[in-house]
C-alpha cells in the first residue's frame, strides 16, 4: 500500500472515530435530557396536583376574605362570613357551593352597629309568637338605640313567616335594623338515623341537632355585622330599656368574659363578643349532633377553664368568671307551645319581674270620654291618672278618645304610646291628634273659613296637628293658638286590632 493510500486510510478511520464519539455524546446527552425530561415530567405533574389543591384551599378562602355576594332575591351588596369551619364539619357541602348563602332575606345588609340579636325561628302547630316578640323588642327603642342595632330572623323553614314579618315592619326592614334570612334545604345534612342519646325520642334528637345548624349559620352571619352578638328566641318578651340594661351591664365588667346572660333561660338573652364567635361555632360544629345547645356552651367553659385535677367546686368558680349572670332579667320567655311537635313548655323567668304595662305622668285635671268599648277594668281614667293602661275592642273608623279641661290651657307638648310589653300590637293605626282652641271667636272662623295655622279644621272647630306613627303620637302645639280647652283621638278607619293605650302626657305651660 502506498504511504499516500496509506494516510488516506488514516485519516479515515480517524474521522469514523471522531464520529463515533460525538455520536455516543450526543446519544449520552439525549439518554440524560430524556432522564431529565421524566424528571421535570415527574416534578410538573406534582405542581399540578399541588396546583389543584391549592386552588381547592383558595376556593373555600375565597368564599371567607373575598367578600363573595349573596346569591338571594334583589341582593347586590356582598356579605363576608366565615365559612371554612362549615367546610370542615359539615363536607356535603363541599358538593352544594350555595348552601352557605341565605336564598331569602329582606333588609338592607346593615354592618358596624354596636348590637346584632339573633332570632331563629320556624312554623309552629299552634301558635306564633314571632311577631309579638319583634313588637316587644322594637316597641321603646329611641331613634339612637334603632341606628347602632340589628335584629336578624333566621326562617329555618321557609314559610308565611317570612312575608309576614315583611308585612308587619316595613319601616324596620327598609331603614335596616331588621333582617330576615333563610338557608337553602341543601344547607342541612341527612338529619336521618342519628343517634339517639339520653333517652330521647328520633324525633327530638332530630329537632335539636337541626336547632344546633341553625344556630350555627344565624351566628356565622351575624358575626361581621356589629360588636357584640345577643341570642333570642322567637317566644319572648323583653323589658323596655333592655338595650340600656345590656350596655350598663357590660360596662361594668372588670374581667374578660365570654358570655354575659340576661335570662337564667336555655338559649335566651345571652351576649357573646362577635369576635369569640368563630371558636363557638366551631365548637358546636363539632358536637352538634350529640347535645344541645345549652349544654355544649357549658362543655366548652369546662374544655377553657377547668382543671380535671381539681374538685367540681372550683370548676364552678372558673367558670362564673366567663359566664356572668344579669339580675333582674331582661328576657321573659312567654312561648307554651314549642317547635317540637307536642312539646308543651310553661317556662317563666323568676327573676324577670312583673312588666310594666303603663307609664305614669302628673296630667292636669280633665274629664275624659271615648266611644270605644272599655275592657274589663281597664278605663281611659286610669291611664290618664297613671293607675293602669286603657284597652278597648278594635276601633272603628269615627271612634275617638277624649281629654276635655276642667280649665282651658296653654299646652306645650303632647305624648301618646299605644300598646304595651305583653300586647305591643295593640296599638292605634290611622289615628290624628286634635285640639280644640278655647277662644270662641277662633273656634267659629276655623268653621266657617278654614284653618289659618295650615293644619287641618274639622267641622266642629278641631285642628289636625299630629298622627300615630308606629304607635306613637308625639309632637308640639302652636302657641298661636292660644288656650286649648280639649285634645281629642279620632280613629280614620277600622282596626284589625284591639287598641291599647299605655301613655298619655299632656306638657302645659304656666302662666
Amino acid at each position: 500500500m502506498s504511504s499516500s493510500r496509506l494516510y488516506c486510510v488514516l485519516i479515515a478511520e480517524n474521522d469514523l472515530d471522531m464520529y463515533q464519539n460525538q455520536f455516543l455524546e450526543l446519544r449520552e446527552r439525549l439518554l440524560y435530557a430524556e432522564k431529565e425530561n421524566k424528571k421535570r415530567s415527574q416534578e410538573l405533574s406534582s405542581a399540578l396536583v399541588e396546583i389543584k389543591r391549592l386552588r381547592k384551599t383558595v376556593e373555600i378562602i375565597r368564599f371567607t376574605a373575598d367578600d363573595m355576594k349573596w346569591k338571594v332575591l334583589n341582593l347586590t351588596r356582598k356579605l363576608p362570613v366565615d365559612l371554612i369551619n362549615l367546610y370542615y364539619y359539615l363536607p356535603h357541602l363541599r358538593e352544594y357551593e350555595d348552601a352557605v348563602f341565605p336564598n331569602v332575606i329582606f333588609g338592607q345588609q346593615r354592618t358596624g352597629v354596636s348590637l346584632v340579636m339573633g332570632i331563629p325561628t320556624l312554623k309552629r302547630e299552634k301558635q306564633h309568637y314571632l311577631i309579638s316578640t319583634l313588637h316587644s323588642l322594637l316597641y321603646e327603642l329611641s331613634e339612637e338605640e334603632k341606628n347602632d342595632c340589628m335584629i336578624i330572623v333566621f326562617v329555618a323553614e321557609v314559610s308565611f313567616i317570612a312575608e309576614s314579618v315583611k308585612t308587619s315592619f316595613p319601616r324596620e326592614i327598609q331603614s335596616g335594623v331588621l333582617e330576615v334570612i333563610s338557608p337553602p334545604a341543601s344547607y342541612y345534612p341527612d338529619l336521618s338515623n342519628l343517634k339517639q342519646m339520653f333517652g330521647d325520642p328520633e324525633d327530638r334528637v332530630r329537632w335539636r341537632t337541626k336547632q344546633n345548624l341553625d344556630y350555627s349559620f344565624l351566628m356565622l352571619y351575624a358575626q361581621p355585622k356589629g360588636r357584640f352578638y345577643l341570642q333570642l328566641e322567637d317566644d319572648i318578651i323583653a323589658k323596655p330599656d333592655y338595650i340600656q340594661g345590656i350596655r350598663n351591664f357590660a360596662a361594668k365588667q372588670s374581667q374578660d368574659w365570654m358570655i354575659l346572660e340576661f335570662s337564667q333561660l336555655g338559649f335566651i338573652g345571652k351576649l357573646f363578643k362577635s369576635e369569640d364567635l368563630p371558636l363557638i361555632v366551631q365548637f358546636f360544629l363539632m358536637f352538634y349532633k350529640d347535645k344541645p345547645i345549652d349544654w355544649l356552651i357549658d362543655h366548652l367553659l369546662w374544655v377553657k377553664v377547668c382543671n380535671p385535677e381539681k374538685d367540681a367546686t372550683h370548676c364552678e368558680k372558673e367558670k362564673a368568671k366567663l359566664r356572668i349572670r344579669a339580675k333582674p332579667s331582661l328576657f321573659q320567655h312567654v312561648g307554651i307551645y314549642s317547635s317540637l311537635a307536642g312539646k308543651i313548655q310553661n317556662l317563666k323567668d323568676k327573676d324577670f319581674g312583673k312588666n310594666v304595662l303603663h307609664k305614669a305622668h302628673d296630667n292636669p285635671p280633665a274629664k275624659v270620654s271615648t266611644s270605644l268599648k272599655t275592657y274589663q277594668q281597664y278605663t281611659l281614667e286610669k291611664v290618664y291618672k297613671g293607675h293602669n293602661c286603657f284597652w278597648a275592642s278594635a276601633p272603628v273608623a269615627g271612634d275617638y278618645i277624649s281629654f276635655t279641661f276642667l280649665n282651658p290651657l296653654k299646652v306645650e307638648k303632647y305624648f301618646f304610646r299605644s300598646g304595651n310589653m305583653e300586647h305591643p300590637g295593640d296599638k292605634l293605626f290611622n289615628t290624628t291628634v286634635e285640639v280644640l282652641p278655647a277662644d270662641e271667636m277662633l273656634k267659629k272662623e276655623l268653621v266657617d273659613n278654614g284653618s289659618k295655622f295650615n293644619y287641618p279644621a274639622t267641622k266642629d272647630g278641631y285642628l289636625q296637628i299630629g298622627a300615630f306613627e308606629n304607635g306613637i303620637a308625639e309632637g308640639s302645639v302652636n302657641q298661636l293658638m292660644g288656650k286649648i280647652q280639649a285634645i281629642r283621638l279620632s280613629v280614620n278607619s277600622d282596626s284589625p286590632v284591639w287598641a291599647i293605650l299605655s301613655e298619655v302626657s299632656m306638657l302645659t305651660k304656666a302662666f
